[in-house]
């Protein structure tokens, strides 16, 4: 039953999937960066009940006003400042020690394969990281967690079938490791 059991964990995605559109907006969001003051007030009234919240509202006009005078950095720019190359290194020093955690095990696998699997898998998690800071800069957390939620569902639905069918002889093992890439 193993294939359930890794399937089980796509089981909290699910439920944040579906619960997740009958959530507000962030009213900071909502206020700073969609300049939509009713929608602000009627998602700290959905989150924090009736009442006056109009100290709440004021300090987040406060925060947007003295956010005018910040500039955001995109990814290329950050990494291009020295004021922030050190938490720069640490970040890169942190993720090139995850490598040797054996997060990426490769068991099973042919030898002369095994630095490839590895390099491939750190490599996407770059790319994954750079796409979703961009997403999160343009769209918003929320689409970011909800098409996350989605395709990590897919892929996990994918990986059981695939497990399953190849325990059954039904389809061949490169399947399986394609959604195992994949997820």
């Amino acid at each position: 039953l193993w294939p359930m059991l890794m399937a089980s964990c796509g089981f909290p995605a699910l439920v944040q999937l579906v619960t997740l559109p009958f959530f507000p907006e962030s009213p900071p969001y909502l206020l700073m960066h969609k300049g939509d003051q009713e929608g602000c007030k009627k998602a700290i009234r959905q989150l924090w009940g009736e009442g006056h919240h109009q100290a709440e509202i004021d300090d987040i006009m406060k925060e947007k006003a003295t956010m005018k005078n910040t500039k955001i950095l995109s990814v290329l720019e950050l990494m291009k400042e020295p004021a922030f190359r050190w938490q720069l290194y640490m970040i890169v020093i942190l993720t090139a020690t995850v490598q040797l955690c054996g997060i990426n095990a490769a068991a099973g696998f042919d030898e002369r394969m095994i630095s490839y699997m590895t390099l491939s898998v750190g490599l996407s998690e770059l790319v994954a990281a750079v796409v979703c800071s961009s997403i999160i800069e343009r769209l918003g957390r929320k689409v970011l967690l909800r098409g996350g939620y989605l395709i990590m569902g897919s892929l996990l639905a994918g990986i059981t079938v695939t497990l399953s069918l190849q325990v059954r002889k039904l389809i061949s093992w490169q399947i399986s490791i394609y959604y195992v890439f994949c997820f």
